[in-house]
């Protein structure tokens, strides 16, 4: 593969938060599901519900992987684009002032032609009319001679650095190709995922689709509790270290509004939940829809902050701070690989665009299970 290719954040122990490197929402869902749905294929040989609900699980999560790589690439694309425009127009300069070089020195070729003599000698006197004539022609030869030399060094100058730039035009476009055949791969994937998981659930008949939302609600509500859990802790965890009524918040639904960050972090939450209704897109970043990184980086950009566009950059992009002590505004990231981000907003939910087929909604942020959370990144 190609060097420029960066390594892909591996499964870690990140403040205190457990990040298994096979953690996905199917374990979650898998779960549930035992308790509620048969697993045995039906007798008409269609897979089981817990069957089909597994497999589209994991082709989200794929398609999903896949869109984050599909977003490097297609951020490669356009950064090595305008690198290689650049080179190509430095390039079509350079050749033109080495066409130039060039013309130059014919004109002393042929000047020199006309003279009839590369140097004065002595048959030159004889045939000079008189002395001066001599001296004239003398200094004029001199004269073509060291602007000659000056412009064979100009046009050896000119060549060189031509043909370096030429080079570098080159491999900067060999790099490019190379970066969309990347992206075309992730966007063929993507697709793919995408298309396998519509087939998986068009198998399903209307009574089995209500038993897929029944569980799918059991899960909403399970996650919900966890989210309230969370919010009591950290709403006791502010009462203990808080000194004052004026003391900092910790994470709860009250931000420290006053600081720098609470002030970056409402703008960016506010643009968030102006989103929300708008559809998950996978490569999307606004203003019709998004997919989860998109969302994240738009929300930031609206409160001044520039983000990486993935999610495997906007993890690096800020500081990694425990789950008990998430404040609102911050960044959740999910699974192992970190293919998922939401935005905090306090009390154990966050705003998210969660997968192809939903919208940007409100959630808790135990949406696939504890165990899928990866860590808490505090972007500014």
């Amino acid at each position: 593969m190609a060097s420029h290719r960066k390594s892909r954040p591996s499964a870690t122990r990140v403040a205190g938060i457990r990040t298994p490197a096979l953690a996905t929402a199917a374990l979650t869902s898998v779960a549930l599901l035992s308790q509620t749905a048969n697993a045995a294929p039906s007798e008409d040989g269609k897979p089981s519900l817990e069957e089909v609900e597994k497999k589209v699980d994991a082709l989200y999560r794929q398609a999903e992987s896949a869109t984050e790589k599909y977003n490097a690439a297609k951020e490669r694309t356009g950064k090595q684009r305008k690198q290689v425009d650049t080179l190509l127009d430095d390039v079509a300069q350079r050749t033109d002032r080495l066409n130039k070089a060039r013309e130059e020195l014919g004109s002393f070729a042929a000047a020199q032609y006309r003279t009839g003599a590369s140097a004065p000698d002595t048959s030159t006197f004889l045939l000079a009319d008189t002395p001066q004539d001599y001296f004239d022609q003398s200094q004029l030869m001199n004269r073509l001679t060291s602007r000659q030399k000056d412009a064979v060094d100009d046009y050896a100058t000119q060549q060189s650095a031509t043909m370096a730039k030429r080079q570098e035009a080159a491999k900067s476009l060999e790099s490019l190709t190379e970066t969309q055949d990347d992206l075309k791969t992730a966007k063929s994937t993507v697709q793919a995922k995408l298309a396998s998981a519509r087939e998986l659930l068009s198998q399903l008949d209307a009574q089995e689709k209500a038993r897929l939302a029944e569980i799918e609600k059991k899960q909403r509500a399970a996650a919900a509790a966890k989210a309230a859990e969370l919010a009591e802790q950290q709403a006791a965890a502010e009462r203990k270290d808080a000194p004052s009524s004026s003391g900092p918040a910790s994470g709860g639904s009250s931000s420290s509004s006053g600081s720098s960050y609470g002030t970056k972090a409402a703008k960016a939450i506010a643009f968030a939940r102006a989103q929300i209704g708008k559809p998950y897109v996978w490569g999307a970043t606004g203003p019709g829809s998004y997919d989860c990184s998109g969302l994240s980086q738009a929300a930031w950009k609206a409160a001044g902050v520039s983000l990486p566009r993935t999610t495997y950059d906007q993890v690096n992009a800020g500081t990694t701070v425990s789950l008990a002590d998430a404040r609102p505004g911050d960044l959740v990231f999910f699974y192992g690989d970190v293919t998922h981000v939401g935005i905090y907003i306090g009390d154990g939910m966050m705003i998210h665009a969660p997968k192809p087929g939903a919208y940007v909604r409100e959630e808790s942020i135990y949406y696939g299970g504890e165990s899928i959370i990866h860590s808490v990144v505090r972007p500014a």
